[in-house]
């Protein structure tokens, strides 16, 4: 009897998985699938490396494999776009970087707004700061579908070039940027915003520990250093388990990742990544 009962199908119902996203929510109720990258350049990331509408399309078909892997966590794909260059030269004004024009911002706004999905604008410091870069930014930030990421890899002390060494960000960095987003998120009555800070060694975030969290604004480490699979997993460990902040991330590269980790395997990290950018 007990062996015939364990046997038997389950006559209550599996959870009905979710299809798409609260009004308004982003993490944790849901994954963010993001393409990096910049149309003006094949080299920074898929973004910029395939014609539009293919680019599209893939990225479509990867979210897709999110949502079978994880058919509890719905996926909002998301375009990353690098709105903020890093440069090796000072231009006329010292910044060593290079905004993007307007033009090119709302053109991928554009590509994102017709298929409901997210837009992340990244930003690189070079000699600038994050108050002046995220300022600039702040006309577009106002939408509720955009949002921001910080690139510590090339936040530079003066006297160094971008790309001569790996940059470093503060803790309170990040609070300058979250404090700039609520502040948008308020006086918008939008949702709240998405933080992206991303990291693959222990020095490009310095006093983690001084984050300030903000209902307004949603963090997120993203862990972005690339390589095997154990070396990942080893990275991830150290910059995003070991020093948690918020939420997690993850970027997966398509080239220089040896091999590619599918969605099931990365979701055996510890935290499961909310995040996943592809570069």
């Amino acid at each position: 009897m007990l062996l015939a009962a364990l046997a038997a199908p389950s006559l209550r119902a599996a959870p009905a998985a979710p299809a798409a996203c609260p009004p308004g929510k982003l993490l944790p109720e849901c994954r963010v699938v993001s393409y990096y990258g910049n149309p003006l350049s094949k080299k920074m990331g898929i973004l910029g490396e395939l014609p539009v509408e293919q680019m599209l399309a893939r990225l479509e078909a990867q979210a897709e494999e999110w949502r079978r892997a994880d058919p509890a966590t719905p996926v909002l794909p998301a375009l990353e776009l690098v709105a903020t260059v890093a440069s090796p030269t000072p231009g006329p004004d010292g910044r060593y970087n290079n905004r993007m024009p307007d033009a090119l911002i709302e053109k991928v706004i554009g590509w994102a707004a017709r298929r409901g999905w997210l837009v992340i604008l990244d930003v690189q410091i070079g000699h600038s700061t994050v108050r002046a870069e995220v300022e600039r930014l702040t006309p577009f930030l106002e939408r509720p579908h955009v949002h921001l990421a910080l690139d510590p890899e090339f936040d530079m002390p003066r006297g160094i070039r971008p790309g001569k060494r790996i940059g470093t960000s503060d803790g309170e960095d990040v609070n300058v940027a979250s404090i700039l987003l609520s502040t948008i998120a308020a006086r918008g009555g939008l949702p709240p915003k998405l933080l992206i800070v991303h990291r693959f060694t222990e020095p490009m975030l310095m006093r983690r520990e001084r984050i300030r969290l903000d209902p307004r604004v949603q963090i997120a480490v993203v862990m972005d250093g690339f390589g095997t699979p154990a070396l990942k997993r080893k990275v991830y460990r150290v910059t995003v388990r070991n020093e948690p902040v918020q939420h997690a991330g993850i970027k997966l590269f398509y080239k220089n990742d040896k091999p590619l980790m599918s969605p099931a395997e990365t979701l055996k990290l510890v935290p499961p990544p909310l995040v996943v950018i592809y570069q």
